[in-house]
């Protein structure tokens, strides 16, 4: 069997305003052909589906097209007819395709365009034709739209929060190995659930997601006729007309088990509404005290209202300003996102004190800072991010970066969002080893996993931004209403 590979993902937070371009995704790398399995051919998704096709005799792979930027606001228009002109061509010169593995977020938009991932899914499946099955592989933050579901046969989310894309990809490309091989014929079930929810309940090693996860995984292993089952919370700042958490089950031709499946896993998240909104955030000012008195370790502080990994900017001042204007003496860790910064300094002042105002310039949403500090590195940084992480293997491009030594410890200014400084690689590329801090503030709110092994505490912070717990506070203006718990409801039916 022959088939084709293509990865295109973006995760958009529709509350920051500043688009997603070209660039942001030439950041992280597009290519074409084979250097897409040479540069990913064992990490992440593509991986995975490597792996499984390795174990399936008679299978040929073609690698398409590989695209990703870091969560942002909606794709400017120029990208999103940059990137389906690229599956598009790419598609039509792959020739005769037996099955396509499409690996897509499912929650990116673009001016216009809520659903683009729905788009790609239609786009594929108007050049393949009816009857080459199409499996969707999805972060489980996506969005399920109609189109997705109908024009693929199958679809598999990630199974863990942090994430899980090698086995996400292992998985649906034995899906879809089964489903060109006449193996088994999907019957499909899908649920739209009216709800939201705040990232602070996202993780998948706890209660309630756990319960809800878990028994989606049972149920894949109680009855011999289930193919996959799917859990979706999507991810809370997607202000668009489909909106609101999924289930997707997939049976070996029994339109009565996947209902019946469908329905429960509906039943069960909503029986868990409400825990999944219970907050752990703790004011901007008793986090930074209690991470000041701190007996030791690296206290990690989660800047949740600018969660980079949500598709924030970056660029909050917030925690940064409370640190200065209170004098702790850290040292702090703090990233920070400006996309000027180039325009600031010069190579001619490394090594003095400079004043520099940066900040607020991504998301409009937070006032600048006056930074004095010692420049201790200036100008473009690229890196690449080793290990096992849902990144290893990317050469990521920050642009021009800025490392400044403060009155409370050292803040590292990018021209480009990249990781958030979510992830250690990033720094020990600048010579800077994360565990010589008291405190270092992570742009996400629940990718703790890669400071796992010097953290002493982790602390989740309530500050205001595109990807706030306060989701109430959004402006939300396009996803269908009733929805909870921006609406009293009595049943998601």
């Amino acid at each position: 069997m022959r088939i084709g590979v293509i990865w295109v993902s973006q995760e958009t937070s529709t509350f920051n305003p500043s688009p997603t371009t070209k660039a942001h995704f030439e950041s992280f790398g597009i290519q074409h052909g084979q250097e897409i399995f040479d540069s990913l051919g064992t990490v992440g998704s593509v991986g995975g589906y490597l792996r499984a096709a390795g174990e399936r005799p008679g299978v040929e792979s073609v690698p398409i097209f590989k695209a990703r930027a870091g969560a942002g606001g909606r794709l400017d228009t120029e990208t999103f007819e940059y990137l389906a002109g690229e599956v598009e061509r790419g598609l039509r010169a792959a020739g005769r395709l037996d099955g396509l593995a499409l690996q897509i977020h499912g929650a990116c938009s673009a001016d216009g365009v809520d659903d683009v991932d729905g788009h790609f899914t239609r786009l594929s499946r108007q050049i393949v034709g009816p009857d080459v099955p199409i499996v969707l592989t999805l972060d489980h933050h996506a969005n399920i739209t109609r189109a997705m579901v109908e024009y693929s046969d199958a679809m598999v989310g990630y199974r863990t929060q942090p994430h899980d894309p090698f086995e996400t990809g292992y998985e649906a490309a034995h899906v879809l190995f089964r489903i060109v091989a006449g193996e088994v014929s999907p019957a499909t079930a899908f649920r739209k659930i009216p709800l939201l929810s705040h990232q602070e309940q996202y993780l998948t090693s706890s209660h309630p997601m756990k319960t809800w996860f878990d028994r989606a995984r049972a149920m894949e292993s109680e009855h011999d006729g289930v193919i996959t089952v799917s859990t979706f919370p999507m991810q809370p700042w997607l202000d668009v007309e489909e909106g609101g958490w999924s289930v997707v089950v997939y049976t070996d031709g029994d339109q009565e088990l996947a209902d019946g499946l469908a329905d429960e896993l509906g039943d069960l998240a909503w029986s868990l509404r409400g825990e999944f909104q219970l907050k752990t955030s703790v004011p901007v000012a008793e986090a930074v005290a209690r991470a000041e008195a701190a007996a030791g370790g690296v206290v990690v502080l989660s800047d949740t209202g600018d969660s980079v990994l949500g598709g924030a900017g970056g660029d909050s001042t917030v925690l940064l300003r409370e640190m200065l204007e209170t004098g702790i003496a850290g040292p702090a860790l703090v990233p920070l996102v400006h996309p000027g910064i180039g325009g600031l300094l010069d190579p001619s002042q490394l090594g003095s004190t400079v004043t520099v105002e940066v900040g607020g310039a991504v998301s409009g949403m937070y006032a600048p800072i006056s930074l004095t500090g010692v420049l201790r590195q200036f100008g473009p940084t690229t890196f690449q991010i080793g290990g096992e992480s849902v990144y290893a293997g990317f050469v990521v491009d920050l642009g021009v970066t800025a490392v400044l030594d403060v009155a409370c410890g050292t803040v590292v200014v990018t021209q480009r969002h990249g990781v958030g400084g979510v992830h250690p690689d990033m720094y020990r590329h600048y010579g800077i080893d994360p565990a010589d801090f008291k405190m270092a503030v992570l742009k996400t709110a629940s990718n703790f996993q890669y400071f796992s092994d010097m953290a002493s505490e982790t602390i989740r912070v309530d500050t205001p931004g595109p990807t706030q717990s306060d989701i109430g506070g959004l402006p939300w203006t396009r996803i269908p209403r009733p929805v909870y718990p921006l609406d009293e409801m009595e049943g998601w039916r």
